[in-house]
């Protein structure tokens, strides 16, 4: 029995089944064209990507290879500090623009010179100066001139080992020819004249009313060529005419020794003839020894500590009798002539004809002209000032 609905079924027919197939044959066959086509075009597309990238990095070489090239030409200029204008608008604190005059002011007022810059070329100057006058031997207070007999002059050396003066010149007065030393506005000098057979027309009474204190009387002399010792013609005479005149006394002798016997032999000879006058011998008893202008003399050929060792010889001699031993000399012979580290112990008697001496050490007494001209004395006088008071000790 058939119900309602119900059709008559029947089979599927071999015409759908083959267009079913024939379908997905079709859909199959466009699937595999589609993957082959896009298989051929994937090696392409790798293949200019990859020559793409190759020639990029080749420029980039090549840009490299050249920026070298310029740079080994020319090389990179660094920038500098003063390549940068701006540092100019910020002037340091405290001090003026460094601008030359050939510069201008953004308000068209020229510029100036810096005045630090200008203080700083003022002190290189100063300074170079100052080293050369440090390298000056007349300036840099280590050396002291000699001048010698023929007219040449010498830089020496300063010894550090000896006392120095200390004298004040500004205290130094001159009246009638005589000098005058004070200390806190007291004076404390004597003024002396020193004689011997060669003063002529002595009057000692003269010279003390004249404001002498003190006469240094030559006692005698040996003999520069013959060797001989002998007592000054005048000198018994001027002593004793000293000593009525209530002078101070002094004495010296000139000394021509060549070793240590004869400094000996001329310090006994003196002593001896002191002996009568002993009481009255109130200041130094000086060695005279120097050189003999134009002419040879026995002692030229001493050496320096030749004539220290006679002159050291004579001084203790005299020391060792009792009175106050004492060195004569001018600046030359003082100093080039004898070794004064080993002669400390005694008092200089300076000889130097100038206004102001420049003899660097101490001194107690300076004969500072042989010219001198003083009531008592016909033609020149030594003249000296003294800066001890020998009397009074």
């Amino acid at each position: 029995m058939k119900l309602p609905g119900d059709e008559d079924q029947r089979p599927i027919g071999f015409s759908v089944i083959y267009m079913i197939i024939g379908v997905s044959a079709f859909i199959l066959i466009m699937l595999v064209a589609v993957m082959s086509s896009n298989n051929n075009k994937k090696p392409n597309s790798g293949s200019n990507y990859v020559k793409n990238m190759q020639q990029q990095k080749q420029e980039e070489e090549a840009a490299g290879l050249k920026a070298d090239a310029e740079a080994t030409l020319e090389p990179e200029r660094k920038l500098r500090a003063e390549d940068l204008d701006f540092w100019d608008m910020y002037p340091v604190e405290g001090s003026e623009k460094n601008l030359t005059t050939d510069t201008t002011l953004e308000s068209g007022k020229p510029g100036t010179t810096s005045k630090n810059d200008e203080e700083d070329k003022e002190k290189d100057k100063a300074k170079e100066k100052e080293e050369l006058l440090k390298e000056d031997p007349s300036t840099d207070g280590k050396h002291t001139l000699i001048k010698y007999a023929d007219g040449t002059e010498e830089w020496v050396l300063i010894s550090p080992y000896l006392k120095k003066n200390t004298y004040d010149f500004t205290n130094l007065s001159e009246s009638s020819n005589l000098r005058k030393y004070t200390e806190n506005s007291k004076k404390i000098s004597t003024v002396g004249v020193n004689v011997s057979k060669h003063s002529s027309a002595l009057n000692f009474r003269s010279m003390k009313s004249a404001g002498i204190d003190y006469v240094m009387i030559r006692l005698g002399a040996r003999g520069y060529s013959t060797g001989q010792i002998s007592l000054d013609d005048n000198f018994v005479e001027n002593i004793e005419d000293a000593i009525e005149a209530e002078l101070d006394i002094g004495i010296y002798f000139y000394s021509q020794a060549i070793n240590q016997e004869e400094a000996t032999q001329e310090a006994n000879f003196v002593v001896q003839n002191l002996e009568p006058y002993r009481a009255n011998i109130n200041y130094p008893i000086a060695i005279d020894m120097e050189n003999v202008a134009n002419d040879r003399a026995r002692i030229d050929g001493l050496s320096r500590d030749d004539k220290t060792t006679i002159t050291a010889t004579f001084l203790s001699g005299i020391q060792a009798a009792g009175y106050i031993p004492m060195l004569y000399g001018n600046k030359e012979w003082l100093i080039k002539n004898l070794d004064l580290t080993k002669l400390q112990d005694y008092d200089v008697w300076l000889s130097e004809d100038m206004d102001i001496p420049d003899y660097p050490y101490l001194y107690t007494m300076w004969q500072y002209t042989n010219t001198g001209e003083i009531s008592g004395v016909s033609g020149d006088a030594g003249l000296n000032i003294c800066f001890v008071s020998y009397a009074d000790r």
